[in-house]
């Protein structure tokens, strides 16, 4: 290479090009291997001080299984709350379908009155809108049968990096042996506090969307309330896939629109308590990532791993702040990804205003 035309600059960045490329398609080649293993080493650090006090008193296999056992059992509890919630809507789905016709067949002649569009223009958008829905829905088949697979991996491996954690700290010692892990620390507490804050915040969230959905009436107020609350792990996204259901359900099921107006109230006002009073107040500035930062890893992380890289993105985001905050070459990336108020410092080149 001529030496003359050689920059330092684009080399390394051509690199770096080169090493993102290689990264993104081995996240994506290696998805479904991934996702469990990223989700139970996120959970390990969530109960690992639990197995810690308990491992003093019985040893390191024991109270590992019986942290395991109490995760489990919690997970148990949830989900025979989903299936009852979920065959209490089943059995009114009779109803709901009647209803449904009557509202379709509604809008049929409003359509075809105001706007002139004729009943076989209607029944071909129809057509198109339940092939899409079938296709959404064999994916959501293969995404269950995915789910089984998925859990049964994490509490094996939730057991496996909490039994051989000791064989992971001498591992990142030996790449550095000056290294004195505080970075490893931040990450954990990070992590621990955006879990169990967000936890909190989801029942939190559920709970006021339950109790307006019961005020106006809806029917299975409960489910869909905590379903909305569970979807906040989504940033600016959940929210309005769990507000689109109820809503719905409210046109079919009630005899005015101003129910689903309501249904959309209840949820507008919920996500603005949770995300100005709650999530503040609850999680702090645990990750501090600003709007753009999450907007973006959102997208890129929706793009590469589905629903899983969408709810691990912010705590990906917040980890990947805290690694570039010891890295002297990217340490300026912190600047862009954090939501900290800058010190109100004079740049270089510039007259501060009077």
């Amino acid at each position: 290479m001529d030496q003359s035309t050689y920059s330092p600059t684009l080399d390394r960045a051509f690199k770096l090009l080169v090493v993102l490329t290689i990264v993104i398609a081995a996240l994506i080649l290696t998805k479904d291997i991934l996702v469990p293993i990223v989700f139970a080493a996120l959970f390990s650090v969530v109960l690992l001080p639990i197995a810690k006090r308990l491992e003093k008193k019985i040893g390191r296999i024991f109270s590992i299984i019986i942290v395991l056992l109490i995760a489990l059992l919690t997970v148990a509890i949830i989900s025979w709350f989903v299936i009852s919630q979920l065959t209490s809507l089943v059995q009114s789905l009779p109803g709901i379908e009647e209803k449904f016709y009557r509202l379709i067949t509604h809008v049929n002649e409003s359509l075809s009155q105001q706007f002139n569009i004729t009943t076989e223009e209607q029944v071909q958008y129809v057509k198109e809108v339940i092939k899409n829905l079938s296709t959404y829905a064999s994916e959501l088949l293969l995404s269950t049968s995915y789910l089984i697979y998925f859990f049964i991996q994490i509490p094996i491996y939730i057991f496996l990096f909490l039994y051989y954690r000791d064989r992971f700290n001498r591992f990142l010692l030996e790449l550095r042996p000056n290294n004195t892990l505080q970075w490893k620390n931040e990450i954990q507490q990070v992590v621990r506090g955006y879990i169990s804050g967000l936890a909190i915040v989801v029942f939190i969230a559920g709970a006021l969307n339950s109790i307006g959905l019961l005020v106006l009436g809806i029917d299975h107020a409960i489910f869909f309330g905590f379903l909305s609350g569970t979807l906040t792990m989504i940033p600016y996204v959940g929210i309005t896939i769990g507000a689109t259901l109820p809503t719905l359900l409210a046109l079919v099921t009630k005899d005015s629109a101003w129910y689903a107006v309501g249904v959309v109230g209840v949820h507008g006002l919920v996500q603005f308590m949770e995300g100005n009073f709650i999530t503040p107040k609850i999680t702090g500035s645990r990750i501090s990532i600003n709007a753009l930062a999450a907007v973006i890893a959102l997208l890129l992380a929706g793009k590469i791993w589905g629903i899983a890289g969408m709810i691990l993105a912010v705590p990906a985001v917040g980890i990947l702040k805290i690694l570039l905050g010891y890295s002297t070459s990217f340490k300026p990336m912190v600047v862009l990804l954090g939501d900290e108020t800058p010190p109100n410092e004079p740049v270089a080149g510039l007259t501060p205003k009077e």
